[in-house]
């Protein structure tokens, strides 16, 4: 469902992605962890389309980003670390315009934009303007123009950073169910970009670790904690020895 080739991006002189590859399947739920700086939000644009890489090139789907550009997007929901959305426009409208932008044929956009409304509980606030919205509700706008077109892949870049603790457990349970088959629907394939590790414990079966650019990890969680290790653990040990190899590699300033 995503095969990332060697994926890389250099900045003048800095190395920001350094040549990252993995296959993901559909209805996997992976968390892309890294420290500040790693690489994420470079890789996860990459793969979006809203960035070039250098060199490699990703499959989503069967559309290669480079050779289908427009089918490779298509089959792609984004959701940045700063949801894209329009504060004076109701919840419904926007999610209309959001579906004309992904070409959702026009007979079908009503049903798709109330099932996006519907999976995400937000049927009680498709009227509301969004500016009036609380960020928790926010968040869920976000991802339901990540959704609208019904994409098999979900990319989420930081969802629920800066939420409350009940707002945290309720976007959780949401990525979790759209990870999940329903009424006849294929399961969405997520990759959750964060530096929150009990968010990937929460909700991901696959841990993919990037620092200073390099894959340094690619494992099911269940083998990276086996014996009761913690993931927090993992993480320190695997960022620390990665900086042990690479002492000149040059500090990052990007995500």
């Amino acid at each position: 469902m995503i095969e990332a080739r060697s994926l890389t991006k250099r900045y003048g002189d800095l190395l920001a992605v350094d040549s990252v590859s993995f296959e993901i399947q559909r209805g996997e739920v992976v968390g892309f962890l890294g420290p500040n700086g790693a690489g994420k939000t470079t890789t996860m644009r990459m793969l979006t389309g809203f960035l070039p890489p250098s060199d490699g090139t990703a499959v989503i789907g069967d559309a290669d980003i480079f050779e289908q550009p427009l089918e490779a997007r298509r089959a792609v929901g984004y959701l940045p670390e700063t949801p894209p959305l329009y504060p004076e426009m109701d919840v419904e409208h926007y999610l209309r315009f959001v579906a004309s932008l992904h070409d959702v044929p026009r007979r079908q956009r009503k049903e798709a934009v109330d099932r996006a409304l519907e999976r995400c509980g937000l049927e009680d606030v498709r009227r509301r303007v969004i500016g009036a919205l609380s960020k928790g509700y926010k968040q869920r706008v976000g991802i339901a123009q990540a959704i609208v077109h019904t994409p098999p892949v979900l990319v989420l870049d930081e969802p629920t950073v800066g939420l409350d603790p009940i707002q945290i457990r309720e976007i959780r349970g949401l990525i979790a169910e759209l990870a999940s088959p329903r009424d006849g629907e294929p399961a969405h394939t997520v990759i959750l970009s964060t530096h929150i590790l009990p968010e990937v414990e929460a909700i991901c079966k696959r841990v993919i670790l990037i620092h200073r650019g390099r894959k340094v990890i690619d494992q099911p969680l269940t083998e990276l904690t086996a014996g009761g290790v913690r993931l927090e653990e993992v993480f320190a040990r695997e960022t620390a020895r990665d900086a042990a190899d690479a002492p000149d590699a040059p500090e990052e300033a990007q995500a």
